[in-house]
């Protein structure tokens, strides 16, 4: 702890991952930090959800999975003394609808990437001699093409189509709305779902009960960040509370760790400059609905079987939720992105749970009694208004490296400021602890901001 921040005060406004992070790490630094928090929990889109499920079984409405090489969130789970345990060891395959039957073609799906990277090969090397910079030519090239629009340029096999449409529920949009570039940029980093994941063992809403414990009362549920006062030297924060009552905070700086949707509706006097007014207000988040079924045994698996499935289905991506956990009982998640949200949605209202389980028969032998039911539609949460940030063929790329820009006193975190981990647990965390290093620099006097950010 280097004390550098004693005297100063931090108002955090959000405590999912990115605001703890950010809050603690200010803390330690000596700030006196006060998170606020719309919701009447804590987490933001990490949701542990124990209610409703048997033998105390739990699984994940929000983020879920941690990669080998995220080394923050790893480190944060060390520092906190809980274990990481792997899951899905044996990836993802590819199961594939057909138009004559009705169970999908499964397949491990290895050739079909490396049809997409023989194809893509040239733009991946044109981007990474770019630095992989969003600001590039190649990059405002690619993020201008649709994923639709390129693979019919290529004339591509119907197989590949089906995978690309698979992805929607990693990027959370469809080919029509996915750039060329998300899927370049993210082949130049590995193949989506193939590397080694884990889950947090007890439920990732761990990581925030830790940090939360850390700062204990100075954060306060149910209040909402309403207009944001910059002056040279302090900024003030007007905020609403449950009984809709208005209080005005002052503190020395802000960090917003809340995603772009809420933050486009704050007021800000003065107002964002206009670059990042515009990266805020023009970036889209994605559809998602996660859909948990508990089922009295584990019938999709087996010694031939994976425990995961990329689908071109309109119930989404398919994946044991709950593997690590003991018993015959068992969670399945059908993580439905873009169009499949909206479709899983529809297929739950028109046929109820009966429809959805129609759509998995192919996953394993009968009988099948299912226990329970949970489904979460992120675009439906006031707080999230997506899954994750989406960045569609219509965002200006070059606006990205706004998002995470100082504007004053007000700070940015969030998995949407992130450039590598976008959409995942590691990006929040890298967004908390980045966040809280740019006021250090700034209590110092040695931040950089671009001069139209600072209020006159």
């Amino acid at each position: 702890m280097t004390q550098c921040l004693r005297g100063r005060s931090v108002i955090v406004v959000g405590a999912g991952l990115a605001g703890l992070t950010a809050a603690v790490e200010l803390s330690r630094d000596g700030a006196t930090v006060l998170v606020l928090e719309a919701r009447d929990r804590l987490g933001g889109r990490v949701w542990t959800i124990r209610d409703g499920f048997a033998a105390a079984q739990h699984a994940e409405a929000g983020g879920e999975f941690i990669d080998e090489n995220q080394e923050e969130i790893r480190q944060l789970a060390h520092n906190l003394n809980l274990n990481l345990v792997p899951v899905l060891k044996k990836g993802f395959n590819f199961a594939g609808r057909q138009t004559k039957a009705a169970m999908p073609r499964l397949t491990t799906g290895t050739e079909l990437w490396a049809v997409l990277h023989r194809h893509l090969s040239p733009l991946i090397r044109a981007y990474r001699l770019a630095d992989q910079r969003w600001d590039s030519a190649v990059a405002h090239q690619l993020a201008r093409i649709s994923a639709a629009e390129w693979l019919e340029s290529i004339g591509a096999v119907k197989e590949l189509g089906a995978l690309v449409l698979g992805l929607r529920g990693f990027f959370l949009l469809d080919p029509t709305e996915l750039p060329l570039l998300a899927i370049v940029d993210q082949l130049i980093t590995g193949t989506p779902g193939q590397g080694r994941l884990y889950r947090v063992k007890g439920g990732n809403d761990q990581l925030v009960q830790g940090l939360s414990a850390f700062l204990g009362e100075h954060i306060h549920l149910g209040t909402e960040a309403m207009k944001i006062v910059q002056s040279p030297k302090k900024v003030f924060i007007t905020v609403r509370d449950r009984n809709r009552r208005h209080t005005k905070l002052r503190a020395d700086y802000v960090v917003l760790a809340v995603p772009a949707t809420v933050v486009r509706s704050l007021c800000f006097d003065p107002p964002l400059p206009s670059p990042l007014r515009q990266a805020v207000t023009t970036l889209p988040y994605g559809s998602a609905t996660k859909t948990l079924l508990q089922f009295k045994r584990r019938f999709w698996r087996g010694r031939r079987r994976t425990n995961a499935y990329a689908t071109d289905l309109p119930i989404g991506t398919i994946w044991d939720a709950n593997e690590e956990q003991p018993g015959r009982t068992g969670i399945l998640t059908l993580m439905a992105g873009g169009s499949a949200s909206k479709a899983t949605q529809e297929s739950m209202t028109e046929g109820g749970i009966e429809r959805i389980l129609s759509a998995i028969t192919w996953l394993g032998p009968a009988p099948r009694v299912l226990l329970g039911v949970r489904q979460i539609t992120w675009e439906n949460d006031v707080w999230a208004g997506g899954g994750y940030a989406a960045f569609t063929t219509s965002y200006d790329p070059a606006l990205r490296q706004w998002l995470a820009q100082p504007y004053g006193r007000c700070f940015f975190a969030g998995e949407h400021t992130s450039v590598r981990w976008q959409g995942y647990m590691n990006g929040a965390v890298e967004s908390g602890l980045r966040a809280a290093f740019d006021v250090v620099t700034a209590a110092q006097g040695r931040a950089w901001n671009r001069p139209d950010t600072y209020p006159s």
